[in-house]
């Protein structure tokens, strides 16, 4: 009887092992219809919120700009950085105002993802998804400058943000 518990246990266990929640990468945060690209430039769906079209416009606006750390706050700068790309969309999309770094977008907006745009941020790095479409100027560490890119990125040691209203 101890040993048919034994295996039991072992059975139950493992069944559990193999539920347990799988962390999240950025494209899963987004359920809504893709964006449509056209020659690399994004434009969000008809549906989506004024906002959002600002936002896609200028994040193709900065595509393949150069990467130059602390580029984007207001400063000369002949290129941008994590956050100040985040900041200069969200800016340009009516959604902030100024700029904040990566760590200061820790506690931007509300808390969670958004319907249309999130914004993912740590104390090193900070990226967005807008419709799904994910900017980032580190695409798997090669350190270059702001791009779009479909393939999904761990998203577990990052705040998940959204500003109000998208």
């Amino acid at each position: 009887m101890n040993l048919f518990r034994l295996l039991l246990a072992g059975v139950l266990a493992g069944l559990v092992s193999c539920a347990a929640p799988k962390k999240k990468n950025s494209a899963e945060y987004y359920d809504g219809p893709p964006p449509v690209m056209v020659n690399g430039k994004a434009y969000a769906p008809k549906k989506a919120p004024m906002a959002v079209h600002r936002a896609m416009a200028a994040a193709n606006a900065i595509q393949h700009a150069p990467y130059q750390y602390g580029g984007g706050h207001g400063r000369a700068s002949h290129g941008l950085d994590c956050s100040g790309s985040v900041s200069y969309v969200l800016r340009n999309a009516g959604l902030m105002n100024g700029s904040t770094t990566s760590g200061g977008f820790r506690k931007f907006g509300k808390s969670g993802a958004g319907k249309w745009i999130t914004v993912f941020a740590n104390d090193g790095h900070v990226f967005m998804t807008i419709c799904g479409l994910r900017l980032d100027t580190s695409s798997r560490g090669t350190g270059i400058g702001p791009r779009y890119s479909t393939k999904p990125r761990k998203t577990g040691d990052f705040k998940v943000r959204h500003p109000a209203g998208c």
